[in-house]
This record gives structure tokens, C-alpha cells and sequence, in this order.
């Protein structure tokens, strides 16, 4: 891997890791098209740390909010109020991140194997296309309806519950399947919740900071020798460098995006992709595994 395949992979992994879009999905085409081998230990590795670059983004961005979760949890413990909205969702974080972190350990060896394919990439992103859309119309469902009536539309952050972390955190297990998108199934379940889309998006940041730093922690110390051997750490830490200053846009651009728009674009997006890698592997331009 030379420093320019580090800088496309960075930006690729940078726009694409919070939108629900799939970024294990394009960083799987993206290397396929530069001609890597996805089999390679060190490319997988690879791919999955330079993930901590846009977790790192995610933090700068919400450091103000991450501080005051952190700290009404700290202080619910110590007794002080446990009523309190920031300790309850700071359980809400932490039980809903227990479960990718128990799936992804179990399905290691699928995830890294079988699920690299492009056939399952280009099946889940269209799949999924049609979940999010049917999510994002109960969501403008629940806008109209609660216009119409001059009540309560769609719950903000204040009404989230530790339930409702554990079930997004479920959902954001079928992240380990590439082209679904952790965002995509985040976001989609916390919608079908009744849950508006500005605090749908914002949660899925959150629950994917522990989730995705631990992910690239893991990867950096199983698969030291092999970055060591193969693409080497110069590579890799420029494309997490190059990811982090890319998603740090990315993330200010989709929260303002979504306070006024439906993810319609998402959905044909995801659906366009999806048939142009089809098309590419059938074509026999990339091969699927």
C-alpha cells in the first residue's frame, strides 16, 4: 500500500464511517478496486483501525456532551441523583454497547471471512435501502401526526431509556455485516422507536465511540506484526489521520442535514450502489471475494 491508497482509503473511511451509507462496505470496494487483497490480515486490520480516526472526530465533536454524560453517571454512582436524564443515559450508553462487543468476538472468523464478499456487501446495502426507508416514513408519519394534532411528535433525547440503548445497541450489531452500515442500523431501529431523527443520529455517534475504539484497539494489538509486515504504520496512521480531519466534516454536515431533510438520498444512494457493484462483479471488472 503506497501513502496515496492511505490518503483515498483515509477520506473514503472518513465520509462514509457516520453516514449510513456503509463504510466497511466502500473501504471494502475501494481496496478491491486498489487492488488489495481483502484476505490479507494486515488489510484487515487495516480497515478497521483507521475506523479510530473518525471515532476520534466524534469525540473532539462531542466532548461537551460525552463530559456530561460521563459525569452525571460518576455522580449517580455516588449516590447523588439518580433520577438524574444524564445518568440514565450514560447507562444507556454503556448497555448498549455491550452487545456488538459480545457479537463481534463470537463471529470473528465469519466477519473476517465469508461476510468480506462483495455479493454480501451489494445484497445488504440494497436490503437495508428499504428498512431505512420504511423507518424514515414512520418517522415523517409521526412529524405529521403530531402536527396535525398539536402534540408531541417524534421523542428527543430527554424520553430515551436504558431499553431503548439496549435494543439500538442490538441493532447495531448487524453493523458486522458489511453494507448495512452501523449508522444505517442505528439509526433506522431508533426511528421505528418512535425516536427523531437529529437524536436518532446524534445516539448512533455515541453508541459508536466505545463500540469502534475498542474495535481498532483490538485490531492495533492482535495484528501488530502483521501491520508491522504488511502495510506498515506509516500508511495506516496517515489514513487514520486523513479520516479523522474528513469524518470531523462529515459529522457537522449530517447533523444539520438531517434537522431538515429525510434520508431519501441515503436510500437510493445505498440502492445505486449496491446494483453498480453487482454489476462490477458480474461483469467480471472486480472480483467478489
Amino acid at each position: 500500500m503506497d501513502w496515496l491508497d492511505a490518503v483515498i482509503l483515509g477520506v473514503v473511511e472518513g465520509l462514509t464511517e457516520f453516514l449510513p451509507v456503509s463504510s466497511t462496505g466502500h473501504l471494502t470496494v475501494t481496496e478491491k478496486l486498489l487492488g488489495l487483497r481483502l484476505d490479507d490480515s494486515d488489510v484487515t486490520a487495516f480497515t478497521a483501525i483507521i475506523q479510530v480516526g473518525a471515532i476520534l472526530a466524534a469525540i473532539i465533536y462531542f466532548w461537551r456532551d460525552i463530559v456530561r454524560l460521563a459525569s452525571g453517571w460518576l455522580a449517580g454512582l455516588r449516590h447523588k441523583d439518580r433520577r438524574d436524564l444524564d445518568y440514565r443515559l450514560g447507562w444507556a450508553v454503556i448497555v448498549g454497547s455491550i452487545p456488538i462487543g459480545v457479537v463481534g468476538l463470537a463471529l470473528e472468523p465469519v466477519i473476517e471471512g465469508p461476510l468480506r464478499s462483495l455479493y454480501v456487501v451489494a445484497g445488504a446495502l440494497i436490503v437495508w435501502s428499504f428498512v431505512l426507508w420504511a423507518a424514515d416514513k414512520r418517522a415523517a408519519r409521526l412529524i405529521r401526526a403530531g402536527r396535525a394534532a398539536h402534540a408531541a411528535g417524534p421523542r428527543d433525547e430527554r424520553s430515551l431509556t436504558v431499553v431503548d440503548g439496549l435494543i439500538i445497541g442490538l441493532a447495531q450489531c448487524l453493523a458486522l455485516v458489511p453494507g448495512v452500515s452501523r449508522s444505517g442500523a442505528t439509526i433506522a431501529i431508533a426511528l421505528f422507536r418512535g425516536i427523531d431523527r437529529k437524536t436518532a443520529t446524534r445516539w448512533s455517534f455515541f453508541l459508536g465511540i466505545p463500540a469502534l475504539t475498542a474495535s481498532g484497539l483490538y485490531q492495533a494489538y492482535k495484528a501488530y506484526d502483521d501491520i508491522s509486515q504488511g502495510v506498515g504504520w506509516a500508511v495506516t496512521g496517515l489514513a487514520t489521520a486523513v479520516s479523522l480531519v474528513v469524518a470531523f466534516a462529515s459529522i457537522a454536515w449530517l447533523l444539520k442535514f438531517v434537522s431538515s431533510n429525510r434520508f431519501t438520498v441515503f436510500v437510493a444512494y445505498r440502492i445505486l450502489a449496491g446494483v453498480v457493484i453487482l454489476g462490477l462483479v458480474l461483469a467480471d471488472f472486480i472480483t467478489a471475494v
